[in-house]
């Protein structure tokens, strides 16, 4: 069963010309190449049929008449004609290549932007080896079939078109002889084109299953090795990939019965003509150079009917291809950046400048320093049962400015859901987060998200350099200063010990760094912009005792000038807090200080003791 969602029996009744003609905006620009190569193409494949013309004139003419320089100078037209029809197809190979290759690039360049666009509900759905395989197996089938199959449908009607008409003017009987199987040969089309695509639509979407399977074996390979479990993951690739092969053989199935019939049919066609035709060439009802004329005719239409099977399939499989590109790019995206939030460049990725403390931003002048604060907010995750009770139920929360709040509570309370809703990973189900009084929902996102920046309790690093992942968090301009002071917060001096210090590439999710250093870099990325408003979740968790309280004391200096929210599991970090929110079964039950709350609130006093013991472990 498939983990995409959608899937080939989500659309019985599709059309593949409607699915195709949603490329055309893609093609757009590049048509007058491609009609163009259509053109050539037509034209070279038609000359094709001029060859059975010459061999009729060189039959009834110079061979009758044992002519030869009239069979050398025949000659010289066929080879004439054979450089002029390969010189045409090397024309049209060069006229499609750079467009469709152009093409290919911008709808990847396109899906890639879009990705980024996309809530991050979006991405907790789709399995990313489905995503992978619509930027890569997909593109490479639409690429394909612009390149092949759209121009020789084209082509290879119009020459059969052709062919038939110069057969029916040569002998109008024999001609309908080879028309004959047309009908059966139609029927058998539709109904190949019905089963085909679902089997299609089948495939890639398994391709998708088995890319996810191995990202997934590739990214886990220390917990696959470290549990021994690689014969596990063999076994599950193993069933996925009998499971896409056996999809895969009913394709061959069935392209091999169409290609049966098409092949087969104007066979028997084709020999009976040959012998009614030879008949009335032995009655002298028809010239031995009409007969090799129609018969040259009708093997010259040999390769534009039997490659009909063929390019039906692939016409599917581009259709398929192209309904999965736009079932992503179809979803909503997050809002649009509004005009006048200009985008800038830094460390490799775009960013949107914040306004400065006390700019007029769109929306008019920035209110009077109000804080981040909560207000009736709920939340329920979006694929969550109707009846379930929400992650997060009513919950109203004043972070004052320049405080810091730690927000404490049990496992699976939804203290790193309450955080995400601040830089709006997800949206409130109701109710209303403010950042110095205006709702960030009236934001720009962009804007909102300079405003804040996020440390994750899993931290997530790119393959770049050091440097790269720490300025990822800064405005466009910061270097070595601001990399510098970003790491002395974090304690990630060990940076500078890499064999290139910071320019050192860390790998993929930097998996060549420990636990805890990748969290340094982390808080380093977070603390780099010196942002407004800072939402750490829980950012020391990997930390050792030691480097823990050299980060805090470092830390200390940074939240003296930010208004601040942190998840906090242990004494240590919650102390780094003016205040403490209590968050137990979605909802704020007390806030106060520490102390505080340990005299008057015993499940916050329970909650700390057993931290403060799993912290004398350590």
């Amino acid at each position: 069963m498939t983990t995409t969602p959608a899937s080939a029996e989500d659309h019985p009744d599709r059309s593949a010309v409607r699915t195709l003609a949603r490329l055309w905006p893609y093609v757009r620009p590049v048509r007058v190449r491609l009609f163009a190569a259509a053109g050539v193409a037509v034209v070279a494949s038609c000359t094709g049929l001029v060859f059975p013309l010459v061999l009729k004139w060189m039959v009834d003419g110079p061979v009758a008449d044992r002519d030869t320089a009239g069979v050398w100078l025949g000659a010289l037209y066929l080879l004439l004609l054979g450089i002029a029809e390969a010189v045409l197809f090397g024309l049209r190979r060069w006229l499609v290549a750079r467009p469709l290759s152009r093409v290919e690039a911008e709808m990847r360049a396109d899906l890639y932007r879009h990705l980024q666009r996309l809530p991050v509900s979006f991405h907790d759905r789709w399995p990313s080896g489905q995503l992978l395989s619509r930027g890569t197996t997909d593109l490479m089938l639409l690429r394909m079939f612009l390149a092949f199959p759209l121009t020789f449908l084209l082509v290879n009607g119009v020459t059969i078109l052709v062919g038939v008409i110069i057969m029916l003017l040569q002998d109008w009987t024999l001609g309908l002889m080879i028309l004959g199987p047309a009908v059966p040969v139609i029927v058998m089309c539709v109904i190949f084109e019905q089963r085909y695509a679902h089997v299609a639509r089948l495939a890639q979407d398994q391709v998708g299953d088995l890319t996810t399977v191995v990202e997934e074996s590739v990214l886990g390979i220390r917990i696959i090795k470290g549990f021994g479990r690689h014969r596990t993951q063999a076994r599950a690739f193993r069933d996925l990939s009998r499971t896409l092969r056996g999809t895969e053989l009913r394709k061959a199935q069935l392209l091999a019965t169409i290609w049966g019939v098409i092949v087969t049919l104007p066979e028997l066609a084709l020999g009976a003509a040959l012998v009614v035709g030879t008949v009335q060439v032995a009655d002298g009802g028809l010239s031995a150079g009409t007969l090799v004329a129609f018969l040259s005719t009708a093997l010259a239409l040999r390769w534009p009917v039997e490659s009909i099977g063929f390019l039906l399939a692939m016409s599917q499989e581009a259709a398929t291809a192209t309904e999965r590109y736009f079932e992503v790019m179809d979803e909503t995206p997050e809002a649009e950046a509004p005009l006048g939030a200009a985008p800038q460049r830094g460390a490799g990725l775009y960013r949107y400048a914040a306004p400065p403390r006390g700019a007029t931003s769109p929306h008019g002048p920035a209110p009077d320093n109000d804080g981040i604060r909560f207000s009736s907010v709920s939340f329920r995750y979006p694929d969550a049962p109707p009846d379930s009770p929400p992650t997060l139920d009513r919950i109203d929360l004043h972070i004052k400015p320049g405080e810091s709040m730690a927000l404490v509570g049990a496992t699976g309370t939804g203290k790193t859901t309450l955080t995400a809703l601040v830089p709006r990973l997800h949206e409130v189900t109701s109710g209303q987060i403010t950042l110095d009084g205006k709702d960030i929902t009236a934001m720009p996102r962009e804007t909102l998200r300079a405003l804040v920046a996020v440390a994750f309790e899993e931290p997530t690093l790119f393959s770049a350099s050091v440097g790269e992942n720490v300025l990822m968090g800064a405005e466009e301009g910061a270097g070595q200063p601001e990399l510098e002071r970003a790491l002395a917060v974090a304690q990630a001096d060990f940076t500078h010990a890499l064999p290139q210090g910071t320019d050192t590439q860390v790998g993929e999710q930097g998996l060549s760094l420990s636990g805890g250093q990748r969290q340094r870099l982390a808080l380093a990325r977070a603390v780099v912009g010196k942002p407004r408003f800072l939402v750490l979740d829980d950012p020391l968790s990997a930390l050792d005792v030691h480097t823990e309280a050299a980060v805090e004391a470092a830390l200390r200096q940074v939240l003296a000038d930010t208004t601040a929210l942190i998840v906090a599991h242990r004494p240590s970090t919650v102390l780094l807090a003016d205040r403490v929110a209590l968050l137990s079964d979605g909802r704020i039950t007390a806030v106060g200080t520490h102390q505080e709350l340990l005299r008057t609130n015993a499940e916050y006093a329970h909650l700390m003791s057993g931290a403060e013991h799993q912290g004398d472990e350590r």
